[in-house]
């Protein structure tokens, strides 16, 4: 497959619950591959096109499905359980899709010609924010990447480093500062074809190997005036987007509570099919087992109650920060127990578990990070007693 998904359109989508199973095991089955060679899945994203799952989340008067939350984390799990470095490239494209009605600076012709490409041609979209020196934006400080005025547009240069999805991607929206007397910040649209812009293979991590978060390095590449997506003067406010407060944290934590269920699942098969043989009989049979795989199921069914509430609304966006860190840490212990419970088989490589196990730990990465969610929940404590 070619690093640019071909040109067909994509299929209507079938009956989740018929494709959605196929899918994972399609993923599972070249998910050890890719992480053992770090090899982009270009594949998967085919299926998913031919599937009607790549404009899940676009508003339906753009030509998407315009899928809610719930119907969003089914999909977005199910892929996980596969391969969660298809689902992280994947919910960045969903979080765009499903928030483009209210993004700053895109013209309804542009968001046509976004959604179009991606059912025509399977065009996936990502953001690319964090830098060198800056690090994540998230925590302040004004990006390096520079936007010069030309007369037909902009030109943009600099370098973005975690570029997920890099390979894959034809649409980019760098994060950047103009070079005026006083500069404003914001995003800049950037189509793959633009001259200037090329891929560092610099992604050699230990978690997530598939998801191709290369540096993606700019030089003088242009980009029309209309791609200039409403930069604003720095420290502007900007009323925050409700969809994000909530979408965000629940889809991606939900990428690594799917990679504990896949662990625990490779588990309970291990403890079923492992019969010692001073034992004689296998080790889902001793009680200390048992415990242990009640332990973990109790924290998945922690994981299950939170992301349902959320995504059904009965959690509000104040606490989506707080869903996230809860789920991922839950997500994190459940591997860690059954790492810690099967000794070398664990952490073979002829084994998933330990892919598992460290595709996990990068859940921890995705802002908002823990001190923040829970610094942010204590201020609010206090606040709620006027302290």
């Amino acid at each position: 497959m070619s690093a640019s998904l071909a040109h067909r359109d994509e299929a209507p989508a079938a009956d989740l619950d018929q494709v959605l199973p196929r899918l994972t095991a399609a993923f599972a089955a070249t998910a050890d591959v890719h992480d053992r060679d770090a090899t982009f899945p270009f594949e998967n994203f085919e299926l998913l096109r031919r599937h009607g799952l790549l404009a899940l989340t676009a508003p339906k008067a753009l030509g998407g499905r315009g899928a809610d939350l719930p119907t969003t984390l089914k999909v977005v799990e199910a892929v996980a359980r596969g391969e969660p470095a298809t689902a992280l490239v994947l919910t960045m494209q969903y979080l765009f899709h499903a928030s483009l009605d209210g993004r700053a600076g895109f013209t309804d012709a542009l968001k046509a010609r976004v959604v179009r490409d991606a059912i025509q041609n399977g065009a996936l979209i990502n953001a690319l924010r964090v830098e060198p020196e800056l690090g994540t934006p998230a925590r302040g400080g004004l990006p390096a990447t520079i936007a010069r005025r030309t007369k037909d547009g902009w030109s943009l240069s600099g370098r973005k480093i975690y570029s997920t999805g890099s390979p894959a991607l034809t649409w980019m929206i760098v994060w950047a500062r103009t070079d005026e007397d006083e500069p404003r910040v914001g995003g800049f649209l950037v189509h793959r074809d633009a001259p200037g812009r090329r891929i560092e293979e610099t992604w050699d991590h230990t978690g997530l190997r598939a998801s191709g978060s290369h540096d993606v390095v700019f030089e003088n590449t242009p980009t029309p005036f209309d791609y200039a997506l409403a930069p604003q003067v720095p420290g502007a406010t900007q009323a925050p987007d409700p969809t994000m407060a909530v979408w965000s944290p629940v889809l991606t934590s939900a990428i690594y509570n799917s990679a504990a269920v896949a662990a625990r699942d490779w588990f309970v098969q291990w403890l079923t099919e492992r019969k010692p043989a001073n034992l004689g009989a296998s080790l889902s049979t001793l009680p200390r087992f048992q415990e242990l795989v009640g332990a973990i199921d109790g924290l998945l069914l922690q994981n299950r109650v939170l992301l349902d509430s959320a995504a059904e609304g009965r959690l509000g966006a104040a606490h989506g920060g707080l869903v996230k860190h809860l789920v991922t840490e839950n997500a994190i212990a459940v591997v860690e127990k059954a790492i810690a419970a099967t000794g070398n088989p664990g952490l073979s490589r002829h084994n998933p578990l330990q892919r598992h196990f460290r595709d996990v730990l990068c859940g921890r990465i995705h802002t908002p990070q823990a001190d923040v969610v829970l610094t942010a929940a204590g201020k609010a404590a206090f606040a709620r007693l006027g302290a």
